[in-house]
C-alpha cells in the first residue's frame, strides 16, 4: 500500500471512529436519566410513534417514554449535538485561520462579549421583561447573549480591517481586549447582582442543556448552520493559508473573503452556541486537535470530522454531568474543564517540547 492509499485509509478510519461514537453518545443521551429507556425500548417506542403517525393516541404503555423521548430528552440531544458541532467546527476553523492548534472560539472575545450581555439581561433587564410577551421575555437572556457576541464581531471587525484588509494579529490582540473589557463589565454587573441574578448568571456561565427547547433549537439551528455550509468552501483556503497569506494568494484564494466569512461565521455559530447553552469551555480546543492527530490536518476532512466529534464529545459531557451526582446535575461546562482542561495542558507540553527540540 503506497502512503497516498495509507492516508486515505487513515482518513476513512478516523472519520468512522467519530462517526460510531456519535451514534453511542446519541443513543446513551436518549436513555440514560431518572427514567433509563434502554436501547431496544427506545427502538420499541421510536416505532410505536412512527406507526401511530404521531404520540396522539399511542398505547398506554408508550405513552410515559414516549413524553419523555420528545419533550425533554430528543431536543436535549439535539441542541447538544448541534452546540458541540458547532464549537467544535468554529475551533478548527480558527485554528487554521490563525495556523495555531492552540486557538479556539473564545479567542477573538465572543463569549466574553456574550456573556456581558446575557449578565446585563438577567441585572438591569426585569424593567424591560414585564413590557415584552411572555415567550419573548424568557428568551431575552439567550437573544441578549447572541446580540452581545455579535456586537463584539462587529467591533472586533473594525478594528482589525483597515484598507479593505483584515490584519490577524491585530485581530487577535483587539479579541483579548475585547475580552478583557467584557469581563470587567460582566464583573462589575455581578458585583451589583442580587443573590437570585448571581445564582441565575453563575448557573448560565457554567454550561447547561437543561432548558433546551424545540423553540430554542429553531431559533439558534441557522445560525449553527451557516458556519456547517460554508465549511466544504473554507476547506481549501484553510490548507493553502497553512503555507502563509501570500502563498494562498499566489494559488488563487481570496484571503481577505477567507477571513471575513470564517470572522462571521466562526461569530454567529459560537454566539447561537454561548446563547443556547452558556458558555461551555474546551471542546472547540481539543476535538479538533484530536481529530487533526488521528487524522492529519487537511481541512476537507478535518472540518466536518471535528463537528461530528464535538458533537459526540458534548453529548457524553452531558451524560456524565446529569448522572455523576444523580438526583442533583452538575453544569456541563463543569465536566468540560475537568476533561479539557489536562488535555490542554498536555497539548501545551507536547508543542513545548517540540520548541526546544
Amino acid at each position: 500500500m503506497d502512503g497516498a492509499s495509507a492516508a486515505q485509509v487513515t482518513k476513512f478510519s478516523g472519520v468512522s471512529a467519530a462517526i460510531a461514537l456519535l451514534v453511542f453518545a446519541v443513543v446513551a443521551s436518549l436513555s440514560i436519566g431518572p427514567v433509563a429507556i434502554g436501547p431496544t425500548r427506545l427502538g420499541e417506542v421510536f416505532n410505536a410513534i412512527v406507526a401511530n403517525g404521531g404520540r396522539a393516541g399511542l398505547p398506554a404503555e408508550f405513552v410515559r417514554d414516549a413524553t419523555i423521548l420528545a419533550d425533554i430528552r430528543a431536543p436535549r440531544t439535539v441542541l447538544g449535538a448541534l452546540v458541540g458541532a458547532a464549537m467544535a467546527l468554529a475551533g478548527a476553523v480558527m485554528q487554521g485561520m490563525f495556523r495555531n492548534p492552540l486557538a479556539d472560539p473564545g479567542l477573538i472575545g465572543v463569549s466574553s462579549g456574550a456573556a456581558f450581555a446575557a449578565v446585563s439581561w438577567i441585572v438591569l433587564g426585569e424593567g424591560v421583561a414585564h413590557l415584552l410577551p411572555q415567550a419573548l421575555a424568557e428568551l431575552g437572556m439567550p437573544l441578549a447573549a447572541f446580540a452581545g457576541g455579535l456586537a463584539t464581531t462587529l467591533l472586533l471587525a473594525r478594528i482589525a480591517s483597515r484598507d479593505g484588509r483584515t490584519e490577524i494579529a491585530v485581530m487577535l490582540l483587539a479579541g483579548v481586549a475585547l475580552g478583557a473589557l467584557s469581563a470587567a463589565g460582566t464583573g462589575l454587573l455581578v458585583f451589583t447582582a442580587r443573590d437570585d441574578q448571581l445564582r441565575a448568571f453563575l448557573f448560565w456561565t457554567l454550561g447547561s442543556l437543561g432548558g433546551a427547547t424545540w423553540f430554542k433549537i429553531a431559533l439558534a439551528l441557522p445560525f449553527m448552520l451557516a458556519l456547517g455550509l460554508a465549511a466544504p468552501f473554507l476547506a481549501r483556503g484553510l490548507d493553502a493559508v497553512a503555507l502563509g497569506e501570500r502563498a494562498a494568494f499566489h494559488v488563487g484564494i481570496d484571503v481577505e473573503r477567507l477571513k471575513r466569512v470564517a470572522v462571521v461565521g466562526v461569530a454567529a455559530a459560537v454566539a447561537a452556541a454561548v446563547a443556547s447553552a452558556g458558555t461551555i469551555g474546551f471542546v472547540g480546543l481539543a476535538a479538533p486537535h484530536l481529530v487533526r492527530l488521528a487524522i492529519g490536518p487537511g481541512h476537507r476532512a478535518l472540518l466536518p470530522a471535528s463537528a461530528v466529534l464535538g458533537a459526540a464529545l458534548l453529548l457524553l459531557s452531558d451524560v456524565a454531568a446529569r448522572t455523576l451526582a444523580t438526583p442533583a446535575e452538575l453544569p456541563i461546562g463543569v465536566v468540560t474543564a475537568a476533561f479539557g482542561a489536562p488535555f490542554f495542558l498536555w497539548l501545551l507540553m507536547r508543542r513545548r517540547g517540540r520548541m526546544v527540540g
